[in-house]
């Protein structure tokens, strides 16, 4: 079985504009966060995006936008030398517009769906993976799916309370500081 690293994409990876992020000329990475990637391949993780995408089922944006978005995502990456093994994310939402993404779903974070399912089709140790998110949503999704969890102050945390960081295993600053974290443990 193989350890990985589940990411939240936008927040986490690339900058979360004050709106839904899917459009390609706004994909702009955290500083630091390819660097961090190409580490956890170094290191023999699998490097798994588990993303919310409720846009497309608010009718902000097509699916295929993010698909799109997605594609642009991995190639940037591997310009720096690192890339994703998989991309999971979940276009529902209970209370979409659009009728076919309204869905109570499991693939909906803070429900580990995502995790589950790539645990099936990647052969992934979930007790020796880690979910790393800006969101208490990712945090709870990778406690429900037993991985340890890292916050991390990028994203949608940047200026949230602190005391929501208690249930986390770790507090990170951003990604790469994640990721050194998670080196040095034995």
């Amino acid at each position: 079985m193989k350890k990985a690293v589940f990411l939240d994409r936008d927040g986490v990876l690339t900058q979360e504009p004050p709106y839904y992020a899917h459009k390609v000329d706004e994909l702009e990475f955290i500083p630091r966060s390819p660097d961090a990637i190409r580490i956890l391949n170094k290191n023999n993780y699998a490097v798994i995006i588990v993303s919310n995408q409720s846009g497309i089922a608010r009718g902000y944006y097509p699916e295929e936008d993010t698909a799109i978005f997605n594609k642009a995502m991995e190639k940037k990456l591997a310009e720096t030398g690192s890339h994703i093994d998989t991309i999971y994310y979940c276009p529902h939402h209970p209370e979409a517009k659009i009728e076919r993404y309204r869905v109570n779903c499991d693939c909906r974070k803070p429900r580990p769906g995502m995790l589950k399912r790539a645990e099936k089709e990647l052969n992934i140790d979930l007790k020796q993976s880690f979910m790393v998110g800006d969101r208490m949503s990712d945090i709870e999704a990778g406690k429900r799916a037993e991985c340890k969890t890292i916050l991390v102050r990028t994203g949608y945390n940047s200026g949230q309370s602190k005391e929501n960081e208690i249930i986390c295993d770790y507090v990170a600053n951003d990604l790469y500081n994640a990721v050194e974290y998670i080196l040095s443990l034995p």
